[in-house]
């Protein structure tokens, strides 16, 4: 059902009412930024993203040794068909780690 025209989303509650566990990954990527932009690697506007080598749902770190600076394709990417539609829930970069064990 679509909604009225005088409603007006309320972003800020929504923010708020977010879960604390998204919250924390969230400032985990935000920190892992931040410490690849001090070493010079990206910038903002750049096109690329700091990728964790172990995810941080997996029990990854944000400490140097553990990022990567990747293309955003590379880094957000599933594997597709040639509908375009998901093959699997596994990213690219998960099968490539699960191939070299």
């Amino acid at each position: 059902m679509p909604s009225s025209k005088k409603y007006k989303r309320d972003y800020v509650q929504e923010r708020l009412a977010e879960d604390p566990s998204r919250v924390k990954d969230r400032a985990a990527r935000n920190k892992a930024r931040a410490i690849m932009a001090k070493k010079g690697l990206v910038k903002k506007g750049d096109g690329k993203d700091v990728g964790h080598k172990q995810a941080i749902s997996r029990g990854g770190t944000t400490t140097p040794a553990n990022l990567m600076v990747q293309s955003a394709a590379a880094n957000r990417s599933f594997k597709r068909k040639s509908s375009g539609a998901m093959a699997s829930e596994t990213s690219r970069k998960e099968a490539k780690r699960k191939s070299k064990r």
